[in-house]
């Protein structure tokens, strides 16, 4: 009696896994990935194919679960005061130079560059909700990524979706949903992989305080590193704005 009853719970938990649908897991991936708000200072560290490497530090401003972004150069001295907005999870760019104190909005099809030279678009930076509409999830089971269990998650790009990749590959942590790491394709091959690590609990939300960005097709990489982070802060609704871009 006591074997039919653990075969049972073993049966049990097997359906309750199969249950989980795609489009399930990337709601709670996107609902843990994103806080309402949040208020940080950044490192960037971009490393180029000769091997040499650059250094930018910013301040960065979210809001509604990721749909608004705001950051604004620190660090190196050359670029500091100059600062830029993204709204509508990257649909719509702006870019304010302190020097020429001018604010340009950029085509749309900017978002598909690279931030600063780095191994991140404005896309990668400016995801959030938009993932729901952007693609077509599918649950391809458990498996491990650096001895993490996780659900691995492929992302197909919908019928009149315009994003820049042929699909991505979302490792979820089975524990609670957060991503440890993105494999992005483009026409079929694999691109670049973003790794998180050092995943720490800040004010209740898990938090990767490093994310590493590999471009494997051109032997690049890009660390983004938290100095501080916190979810504890509101803005009001002109915050994100023309006008606060060029204080």
């Amino acid at each position: 009696m006591k074997k039919i009853f653990i075969i049972l719970i073993i049966s049990v938990s097997i359906l309750s896994a199969q249950k989980i649908t795609g489009n399930q897991l990337l709601d709670k991936a996107i609902d843990i990935m994103n806080p309402e708000a949040s208020r940080a200072t950044l490192i960037q560290t971009i490393r180029t194919t000769s091997g040499e490497t650059r250094t930018l530090k910013y301040r960065s401003f979210t809001a509604g679960e990721g749909e608004m972004t705001l950051m604004r150069y620190l660090e190196p001295a050359r670029v500091r005061g100059n600062a830029m907005m993204m709204k509508n999870f990257a649909d719509d760019i702006w870019m304010y130079n302190r020097r020429t104190r001018r604010v340009r909005k950029l085509a749309s099809h900017a978002k598909r560059q690279n931030f600063e030279g780095s191994d991140f678009t404005y896309e990668d930076m400016g995801t959030g909700e938009s993932w729901k509409e952007d693609y077509i999830p599918k649950n391809k089971g458990k498996s491990k990524v650096n001895d993490v269990e996780c659900y691995q998650l492929e992302c197909f790009p919908s019928e009149n979706a315009n994003v820049a990749y042929s699909k991505m590959v979302v490792w979820l942590r089975t524990s609670d949903y957060y991503p440890v790491q993105v494999d992005y394709y483009k026409d079929g091959e694999l691109l670049k992989k973003l790794i998180m690590e050092n995943i720490e609990n800040i004010e209740g939300h898990p938090t990767a305080t490093n994310m590493v960005m590999k471009n494997v097709q051109q032997n690049t990489r890009t660390v983004m590193e938290y100095e501080e982070i916190t979810y504890d802060v509101e803005y009001d609704q002109n915050f994100f704005s023309e006008r606060r871009l060029r204080r």
